[in-house]
């Protein structure tokens, strides 16, 4: 006689994929909440994988060939991949750590464990910009541009690395504002939250500018933001120019035009007086709108210690355009 547990895995079978829905009624016997945990115990237990959000919710069966992978690497390895590692399937699956990138690396077909030493000595390639968990990208625009107003930049994370893509934040990043998730924008502020009120202590930072969006949406990326790391210092006034027509700074290849568009469609309406102002931003490609914004500040006077640019991410090389975010 057949179990409840292969009851549900062999109906999840045949039809590709079953809702709770459709299960319990199937199953006939048992409540909608025993259905729910044995599908809990399913997942735990990587047999079954989950896509959607309630109140459609779908389960279908996990590919075993990747749980069932003998790790055979040290803990050290493994340990930075589960915390650094994030895939993201063309289905919209998060998949964390060594479960993500064994998906991957089956995708892309090539061995896991060989594959992991090789995305740690990548990973040490770039840690070496990274001093206190923050990434220095002054020099960066010191070599882009004439005139640089910011007295320092810093970005948490490089947005992607070379051979592996978009780092785990760059992912989280581009998702968060792509699908306007609040639960994901709220991951990637939990990620952060200590490393930017690390940087409003260390510099004084008794003033906060965060760059308004380009594009209007439902769920503002950088509002959420804002809201979410709850800091303790004054917001600084500042507008985005409604143009006959929004042009954002990702679509702009010349770094002429990303230095025009910035400088003509951000305002700087605050007139306080501050000590040291830290200016966020989701992402660094040329600094254009950092240096900008800091070059208002400074006309106006706003300041009398240092401007302070901050991005989430950041690019690798000198002037670089970031398309996605």
């Amino acid at each position: 006689m057949e179990t409840t547990v292969q009851k549900i895995l062999n109906y999840i079978t045949k039809n590709n994929q079953a809702s709770g829905r459709e299960l319990t009624g199937y199953l006939g016997t048992i409540s909608p909440r025993a259905v729910r945990k044995q599908l809990k115990n399913l997942l735990d237990k990587k047999l079954i994988n989950k896509t959607g959000r309630p109140p459609k919710v779908y389960y279908s069966l996990a590919d075993k060939k990747f749980f069932s992978m003998p790790i055979q690497t040290n803990s050290e390895i493994l340990r930075i991949i589960e915390e650094r590692y994030l895939f993201i399937s063309p289905s919209g699956e998060a998949k964390y750590g060594w479960e993500g990138f064994t998906l991957w690396c089956e995708k892309i077909k090539q061995d896991p464990i060989k594959t992991a030493h090789e995305y740690i000595e990548t990973l040490k390639k770039y840690d070496k910009f990274q001093k206190k968990d923050l990434i220095n990208g002054i020099e960066k625009i010191k070599h882009t541009f004439d005139t640089v107003y910011l007295d320092k930049l810093f970005y948490l994370d490089f947005y992607s690395i070379e051979r592996f893509g978009k780092t785990k934040l760059g992912q989280m990043l581009l998702y968060a504002k792509q699908s306007q998730n609040k639960a994901l924008i709220r991951k990637v502020v939990d990620e952060i939250q200590q490393k930017i009120k690390r940087v409003v202590r260390e510099y004084k930072i008794d003033g906060v500018l965060f760059i308004p969006p380009t594009v209007k949406r439902e769920v503002q990326f950088m509002k959420e933001l804002e809201n979410g790391l709850h800091l303790s210092v004054k917001p600084l006034i500042v507008a985005k120019v409604k143009t006959e027509i929004a042009v954002p700074q990702k679509t702009l290849n010349k770094l002429e035009d990303r230095v025009e568009n910035a400088k003509r469609t951000i305002v700087v309406e605050d007139t306080g007086s501050y000590k040291n102002i830290l200016i966020i931003d989701d992402a660094v490609g040329s600094g254009s709108t950092l240096n900008q914004t800091a070059a208002q500040i400074k006309r106006k006077g706003l300041c009398s210690g240092k401007v302070i640019g901050l991005a989430i991410t950041g690019s690798f090389k000198g002037f670089d355009v970031i398309s996605e975010v």
